[in-house]
């Protein structure tokens, strides 16, 4: 590879969010706020809920099915998602899906590591 394609690939930038499943969202976000965290959207009742880290975000995901068998996700920010995405799939690397633009404005798509962790690679839109 020459050093101008290299320069060409999309990659990371920073990490955005690190996602923490939960079976009690009431409990979880009174935990949080009382650690001083800023709540950003959702609440007790929400299935959902977003807190600031400085630029990043702490959020909690509810799982209502029996004890929480699913740790979470990280996410990372990338420079372009779409090129990101067929990089990894260059690389062999199938993620879950393509790429979407979900309703909290950022285009990503997730893949999973050898271990099972999850990792995200999002853009904001």
């Amino acid at each position: 590879m020459t050093e101008s394609n290299h320069d060409d690939r999309a990659h990371v930038e920073s990490l955005s969010a690190i996602i923490f499943s939960t079976h009690d969202m009431a409990h979880a976000v009174r935990f949080y706020e009382a650690l001083g965290f800023r709540m950003l959207y959702g609440g007790a009742n929400e299935a959902f809920t977003s807190f600031a880290i400085g630029s990043s975000f702490l959020n909690l995901t509810s799982e209502t099915h029996g004890p929480v068998q699913w740790w979470g996700r990280v996410v990372i920010y990338v420079s372009d998602v779409d090129a990101f995405y067929r990089q990894a799939k260059a690389q062999g690397i199938e993620p879950q899906f393509a790429p979407r633009d979900p309703p909290w404005n950022e285009r990503y798509f997730y893949l999973t590591d050898p271990d099972g962790h999850e990792l995200s690679f999002a853009r904001p839109l």
